[in-house]
């Protein structure tokens, strides 16, 4: 977690029944202002009717308690996931990871220096020197001193001058010193979170009061789109995308160094395994299943049908998801889809609302593995902890980026499905605040984790998952963005891999300024007023489109001026037109451009980016024209 105090709760550490009734009636006056008068009942209730459903089964359900780590461990385990296992003097799987290195700001630098020190330290303590000294990669060679003695001694250690040279930069491009509720802000990704935190730090930081406020009254964040436009989760080929949990992995840490949270994971227990096929079965196990029937599915067959049930009959019902259903009768239900559901017998017509509602908060309780995993369950916990609002969703969309694909595939689904029952509210009654209560249980608590509730934090706890859950609802079109200073974090590393720079007996602040020197070379050259490319559209025509570029082309330019060659060349005039036209709107284009190969490996392009920035960006790509695969094929 963010804070080792902060921790969710286990199904067998929930308040007691007696107390529950308690906590109803209190956690309007828990935090008083902090609350505006919003109920915590429903929260409350569900835990009451988790606990009542899950009473019987608790013994079956424990796990393993996690195992204390000893000093060294979780800093171990941290270079390992952020792709630096070679540190460790460990052989790396990627003998690449080195590379790494040349893609870090200096907070990211900084944050990966403080975990190898600590792992150094501790080392040393227990005798056991590392093969590999990190003095030849990072610091000044053969120095014992602590972090501590560092930073009054060293002359110009890296974290020591970290925060004073970031307050030395021009910041009204992406400081921010006062918020105006229900005025739209900018939330800038062009600059690693870390470092807008830097320059903040000795600034004015907003001091926010915690008013949990109804969704029409949050604050509204927009993404300024730079020259290079928006990318968007699933922009980026898989490949790319398996680059970014360990870079947003690494930002998350430098942003919580920055803000003085200390990131602690909880380390995953073994799972037991079920003769189940549905309900208690490990999401990759479920679609591994499920994939053999309908290849590459993405979210679990059973999930994506108890939605479209809601969907399609639950949306108006009053108090959908807060009213439980029958535990009986959902228990049974249970027993029929694990029998019938991939046979296709399940009658779903026959099956009520409230019941419906009841299974799905089920199957994503029953998951053996949370689905904000348990490793970062905890973090996303304790996400409440941060102060400013922007830095909160900052470090949302970083823990969103970290987890696995399955897992981020499977909550999109969840809070896509949440934002209907939202705009519906007229009819069912459930509002942000209420929606939210209701599922932050089923989201926040599992039966797998060890960590205990501290006294008299239950309330706070409640109140700080309800927040986050509605945070990921409100927000999930800007927490579903992968930052640009990731993205072009990526095309380093990628250009990295044929440029190697040499990382031994060089301090990381030298190697930086080597990298940095690199780019300004580079921008230099970026001086070409105008440029000719050839856009491929293979599947379509077989000439490629010669298009002349200047600043002012974009994306949408070119599917214009495509569209337009089309109709000239006579293509048949009913293909055209489906081509153009996706769900019977013009509005939506069935073309997507893409950029293919240099540095990056494909990059689905928002309509609205600069052609001639992304060719000196990356000149060496291929631009392809391709058919939205959102929308149906037409050949």
């Amino acid at each position: 977690s963010l804070s080792s105090r902060h921790c969710p709760w286990k199904m067998n550490q929930l308040p007691p029944k007696s107390a529950v009734a308690s906590l109803v009636s209190e956690s309007t006056s828990s935090r008083g202002e902090a609350l505006d008068n919003l109920s915590m009942d429903s929260f409350w209730l569900e835990v009451e009717n988790i606990k009542q459903s899950t009473e019987a089964e608790q013994e079956e359900c424990s796990l393993a308690d996690v195992k204390t780590q000893e000093e060294g461990e979780a800093e171990a385990e941290w270079l390992q996931d952020a792709g630096l296992a070679e540190l460790l003097g460990e052989p790396a799987g990627d003998k690449d990871n080195l590379v790494l290195l040349s893609t870090l700001t200096r907070t990211q630098a900084a944050a990966v220096q403080r975990r190898l020190d600590t792992y150094s330290r501790s080392r040393r303590r227990r005798n056991k020197q590392p093969v590999r000294d990190v003095r030849d990669v990072f610091a000044a060679g053969g120095s014992q001193d602590t972090a501590a003695e560092k930073e009054e001694s060293s002359p110009d250690p890296l974290w020591h001058n970290l925060r004073t040279s970031n307050t030395q930069r021009k910041t009204q491009d992406y400081s921010c010193t006062v918020r105006n509720p229900g005025k739209e802000e900018l939330f800038n990704m062009d600059v690693a979170y870390s470092e807008q935190a830097a320059v903040l730090l000795k600034g004015s930081f907003l001091s926010e009061p915690r008013k949990l406020k109804d969704g029409n009254a949050l604050t509204k964040f927009k993404i300024p789109k730079g020259r290079l436009g928006v990318t968007r989760i699933g922009d980026l080929s898989a490949q790319d995308m398996k680059k970014i949990p360990t870079l947003a992995l690494i930002e998350l840490t430098a942003l919580c160094d920055i803000l003085g949270f200390e990131l602690k994971r909880n380390k995953a227990a073994k799972l037991k395994t079920t003769e189940k096929r549905l309900f208690g079965v490990p999401l990759n196990t479920l679609l591994e299943n499920d994939q053999k029937l309908l290849p590459n599915t993405k979210v679990p067959l059973l999930l994506q049908a108890l939605l479209s049930c809601l969907e399609k009959r639950g949306l108006e019902t009053e108090g959908i998801l807060r009213v439980s259903g029958s535990q009986t009768r959902i228990k049974s239900l249970e027993q029929k889809l694990e029998r019938d559901f991939y046979s296709g017998l399940f009658r779903w017509d026959d099956v009520h609302q409230n019941d419906v509602s009841g299974l799905l908060k089920r199957f994503i309780r029953e998951l053996p593995a949370p689905l904000l995993t348990a490793e970062y369950l905890p973090a996303f916990a304790a996400v409440q902890n941060i102060p400013d609002l922007k830095q909160r969703l900052q470090a949302l969309n970083l823990l969103i980026l970290i987890l696995p694909e399955s897992n981020r595939n499977t909550l999109k689904a969840l809070l896509e499905f949440l934002s209907k029952v939202v705009a519906r509210e007229k009819n069912n009654k459930m509002n942000l605040w209420n929606v939210s209560t209701v599922m932050a249980p089923n989201l926040f608590m599992h039966k797998g984790l060890p960590n205990k509730i501290p006294e008299g934090k239950e309330k706070q706890l409640a109140e700080g998952a309800a927040d986050v859950v509605r945070m990921m609802i409100h927000y999930q079109d800007l927490l579903w963005t992968v930052s640009s200073f990731l993205v072009a974090q990526v095309r380093k590393l990628n250009e990295s891999n044929s440029k190697r720079y040499q990382f031994c007996d060089k301090r990381i602040k030298n190697l930086l300024r080597k990298i940095h020197a690199d780019k300004d070379k580079v921008e230099k050259n970026q001086g070409e007023p105008s440029k000719v490319v050839k856009v491929h559209a293979s599947l379509l025509l077989k000439d490629s489109l010669e298009v002349h570029l200047n600043n002012a082309t974009r994306v949408a330019d070119v599917l214009r001026q495509f569209q337009k060659n089309l109709c000239q060349n006579g293509w048949n005039i009913v293909n055209t037109v489906n081509l153009l036209k996706c769900n019977n709107s013009t509005e939506c284009t069935n073309l997507l451009l893409y950029e293919v190969g240099g540095n990056i490996g494909e990059h689905c392009l928002d309509p609205d980016t600069y052609l001639l920035d992304l060719y000196h960006i990356n000149p060496h790509a291929e631009w392809i024209i391709k058919q939205n695969p959102s929308c149906p094929r037409m050949f």
